[in-house]
């Protein structure tokens, strides 16, 4: 099974990408996880992204691509993969499709999670997080339930700062839902509910993509 997952800051993807990955025994690749290999290990790709992000500039396209498909020539890949985080734009999904149909491995599915930008708002700006040990809380606490520490609320889960990156979401990110509905991959998931709910429904949708 070849996979992509997508979904607005707060759909709970990331949770989501973990439990299907699992399922289908599939490498979970996030692009967060590609860049920090890249880094610790030093390569061309990672010194070539460490040289923006020293300057404060995004990474390019060209660089991310680069080190998207390195990984996925990697041998746990053959059987499939869970892509979260990658492609961010039309242009990356473009980018995808070429290098999976050159090698004779289009994606199976695209599996976007949906939700309300209220709903998003309500929930990350109600997380806090353990000073401590990281643990993240859903609710107003005030101490960690694992560790004892002091909880408290991130700059990027406030309300003003959930509202811009759910602006760039929808001017970067969202068009390649269209993109992928063009190209008959998309299947869309409510990511209201409980979570093994939610995985539910996703693997009933993704049931007629097994091969």
């Amino acid at each position: 099974m070849r996979l992509v997952l997508v979904g607005p800051p707060g759909a709970g993807k990331g949770t989501q990408a973990t439990l299907l990955a699992a399922h289908y025994k599939i490498p979970h690749i996030s692009t967060g996880d590609i860049f920090r290999a890249n880094l610790k290990s030093g390569t061309e790709l990672g010194l070539q992204a460490k040289s923006y992000m020293d300057k404060g500039e995004l990474v390019p396209d060209s660089v991310t691509n680069a080190m998207v498909k390195d990984r996925l020539t990697h041998a746990d890949t053959e059987s499939g993969f869970l892509l979260d985080g990658f492609p961010r734009n039309v242009a990356q999904a473009e980018v995808l499709r070429a290098f999976l149909g050159e090698r004779s491995r289009p994606l199976d599915a695209v599996v976007e999670f949906a939700i309300d930008n209220g709903e998003i708002i309500k929930r990350l700006s109600s997380r806090r997080t353990c000073k401590s040990c990281g643990k993240i809380f859903a609710g107003n606490l005030d101490k960690c339930d694992s560790c004892g520490g002091d909880l408290y609320q991130r700059d990027d889960d406030r309300e003003e700062v959930i509202a811009r990156r759910l602006e760039v979401y929808a001017e970067q990110t969202a068009p390649i839902v269209s993109f992928y509905r063009t190209e008959g991959l998309l299947i869309t998931i409510s990511a209201l509910g409980a979570v093994s709910s939610i995985t539910e429904s996703a693997l009933r949708a993704l049931s007629s993509k097994v091969n």
